[in-house]
């Protein structure tokens, strides 16, 4: 049984969003100087390195994370390969058929942009149509692999507002450097915090 984890690393190497809190790991005791234990202090953004956004994330009156459905979360997923720049609209999944996919998972050029600590403003995102498209198709779970499935700076984040206002899951993160198209079995588990817009999640793929 080989598990793929497609999560990334929380390091000094990981890219924070324009604005967000940046990932760190902070010491509060330590055996070596004395402490009862090594006991360090996480402060990062809800929306750090490999997470998933809830209907919260951008509608005030939205469920937060921890009421994600978990048969959502986990189960049979499929990995498309994009060569699309800029924003993927509708005409990009022509050549894929989505039919009876409740979890798709977009590979793009952005997969090479993990390892460098700099943000890179011109990734791959998911424009209003391609998000109308997943949603028309009855998908539940989309995933990508940078840390927004929103072009930069798009007014209004209707990719957002499509997809979380359809009560799909976005997960943003991951890291499909190692995972080739075609059809795997996902589990993807966000911290259940109540009440949050989103929360790091670890995620791993299982080849079906």
């Amino acid at each position: 049984m080989t598990f793929i984890d497609v999560s990334v690393p929380l390091d000094a190497d990981l890219p924070t969003y324009p604005g967000n809190t940046p990932y760190s790991l902070e010491a509060v005791k330590r055996l070596a100087d004395g402490g009862s234990a090594n006991v360090s202090t996480l402060r990062c953004s809800a929306h750090t390195g490999t997470h998933v956004d809830a209907p919260r994330h951008v509608f005030d009156g939205g469920a937060g994370v921890e009421a994600l459905p978990l048969d959502v979360l986990c189960g049979p997923a499929r990995v498309i390969e994009l060569t699309t720049r800029g924003a993927v609209e509708a005409a990009d999944f022509a050549p894929h058929d989505l039919a009876g996919e409740t979890r798709v998972l977009l590979k793009t050029s952005n997969s090479g942009l993990w390892g460098s600590p700099d943000f890179d403003r011109g990734y791959v995102g998911l424009g209003d149509s391609g998000a109308r498209h997943l949603r028309d198709r009855g998908v539940k779970l989309v995933g990508v692999d940078y840390l927004s499935v929103e072009p930069f700076g798009t007014p209004g984040a209707p990719a957002h507002r499509v997809l979380l206002g359809a009560g799909i899951v976005v997960v943003e993160g991951l890291d499909l450097r190692q995972v080739e198209p075609g059809a795997y079995e996902m589990f993807c588990l966000p911290l259940r915090m109540t009440g949050a817009d989103g929360a790091p999640a670890r995620v791993v793929l299982r080849r079906r």
